[in-house]
């Protein structure tokens, strides 16, 4: 429900227009950190197949789901991390979104999570992911959010505060979430933290330069490079 105003099918067609202009139109991608499967759904639609991978239970067992009717022989999720995760299989793109990357806070599991990618690619495949961009958090540090959502059943009050680390290149995002049942009035309270690491693009070509070339660098969702 927190998602439900997130435009997974613009978001699927901008990742396929970057894959087009390195001539995939169709055939294979791995998706690491694939969640509930709503990026990959979208995919299917567009003639891909896409296999995905995700830590969560829960999530790989939505997502499995969605590949029971329409897309049986193009979805398929499992469980697995993305730091070690290895398959006897080439494909044609991998891609990384909802800012997976930046969940890897030390060194060592970005180096994997991009050993990853380049072991699962065939010959002159794209790797395609988004991150959490250094310099934005710096001008624009992270505030403290809130976010109001319901339907005919709840209503939802998710509280974002920050703390930002700097010399880590980390921020820890607490979020406290106010569940209230509209018939009962009951009231529930749900508290997790999001450990999660701002990266730089010299960064990024270090840890990547083994296995990878960058190609483009684009803002989210833009043709253009990020700026500040």
């Amino acid at each position: 429900m927190l998602y439900q105003d997130k435009d997974y099918k613009r978001e699927a067609k901008y990742i396929a227009s970057l894959l087009g202009k390195n001539d995939i139109t169709n055939g294979s991608i791995l998706e690491l950190g694939s969640g509930t499967g709503k990026h990959a759904e979208e995919f299917a639609k567009m003639g891909f197949s896409v296999h995905g991978v995700d830590l969560s239970p829960e999530m790989v067992k939505q997502a499995n789901q969605r590949g029971k009717n329409d897309f049986v022989n193009q979805l398929y999720f499992e469980i697995g991390d993305v730091r070690s995760f290895k398959i006897d299989k080439k494909f044609d793109a991998v891609i990384s979104l909802f800012h997976v990357i930046s969940y890897q806070l030390k060194n060592e599991d970005i180096l994997a999570f991009f050993n990853t990618a380049a072991k699962h690619l065939k010959p002159n495949g794209v790797f395609i992911f988004d991150f959490w961009y250094g310099p934005g958090v710096l001008t624009d540090p992270p505030a403290v959010r809130q976010k109001r959502l319901e339907n005919k059943d709840i209503e939802v009050l998710r509280i974002a505060e920050p703390v930002m680390y700097p010399n880590e290149n980390v921020v820890d995002v607490n979020y406290c979430v106010h569940i209230k049942q509209k018939e009962s009035g009951k009231v529930s309270e749900l508290n997790e933290t999001h450990k999660m690491r701002y990266l730089f693009i010299p960064e990024i070509l270090q840890f990547s330069s083994t296995w990878f070339t960058l190609k483009t660098n684009f803002a989210w969702m833009k043709d253009s490079t990020p700026d500040f």
